[in-house]
């Protein structure tokens, strides 16, 4: 049998018109005497044909796969950017929202700190205004019989001096303003004095008695301008018209009586050791 060859190029347009040979420029097929080249040319074509329809189907395939692709990645930091922005809106409406509520207790916290400091300035005003309104003091100077007692006390005070009963030689009351009752049970003075006709070893036994039961302490005491006379202080409940009282009691010998100096309330110990005591002096 005739050996038949069969050679497919591509691009080739030089026909070869010899005896033996047969050639087909147009599909690049070369035949040898035979008409199967036909067959081979047709194959050939729709070969062709598949081929291209293929490489058009996976185009389009990858084009569209590509606009996809550029589509997830155009949404993937799209979504990004939206978490982010809502992130940010919320965290400045927090913000916004804890700014204006710190603001508004802090105005609050600041009005009460400006009226509770404003208190404080007005009361401290007021007391240094109450202790300068003191000053000077006044002194009140008792009968020269009884040791010339000098008493000296604030001059906002008001007293009330008896010296008529033989008793009590000296029996004064003193108080802010004015001297309420001395016959009133519950009145409660800025300072009590009294001279009373009774020895300093009888007058001290009616106090003993409130330091063994507890209720007051004693200790000795002496006036700073009278330093050679010693006497006791007693502090506490130590008042027998007055027993829910609570204060301090001053006990001095004076010649063959007693000088007693007290008050019946803690209230007024500022004053009591401030102006009263400091300026208290007796003659012996």
């Amino acid at each position: 049998m005739p050996r038949e060859v069969v050679y497919i190029y591509t691009g080739i347009t030089e026909i070869n018109n010899s005896s033996n040979t047969s050639a087909w420029a147009a599909t690049g097929v070369f035949c040898h005497k035979t008409r199967r080249c036909w067959v081979i040319n047709e194959l050939q074509v729709e070969l062709k044909k598949n081929v291209g329809s293929v490489t058009m189907s996976v185009m389009k395939t990858l084009k569209t796969l590509g606009e996809r692709g550029e589509l997830n990645a155009l949404l993937l930091p799209f979504i990004i950017l939206a978490i982010l922005f809502c992130g940010v809106v919320g965290f400045g409406a927090w913000a916004f929202s804890s700014r204006q509520n710190y603001k508004d207790h802090t105005d609050a916290m600041i009005a009460t700190a400006v009226a509770a400091n404003k208190n404080v300035v007005q009361a401290a005003d007021a007391k240094q205004y109450a202790e300068a309104a003191k000053s000077p003091l006044r002194t009140y100077i008792g009968p020269v019989a009884y040791g010339s007692v000098h008493i000296s006390y604030p001059r906002t005070w008001s007293a009330y001096v008896d010296t008529t009963d033989s008793n009590n030689p000296l029996n004064a009351y003193f108080h802010t303003g004015y001297v309420p009752s001395v016959n009133s049970q519950q009145a409660t003075y800025n300072l009590r004095v009294e001279v009373v006709a009774n020895s300093y070893t009888n007058e001290m036994s009616n106090y003993q008695s409130y330091v063994s039961q507890g209720t007051a302490v004693a200790a000795p005491y002496s006036l700073p301008k009278v330093p050679t006379v010693v006497g006791t202080r007693f502090s506490g409940a130590v008042f027998p018209d007055n027993p829910n009282a609570s204060g301090t009691i001053i006990l001095l010998p004076l010649r063959n009586t007693t000088l007693e100096i007290w008050i019946e309330s803690n209230d007024y110990l500022h004053d009591f050791n401030t102006y009263v005591l400091p300026n208290l002096s007796f003659s012996p």
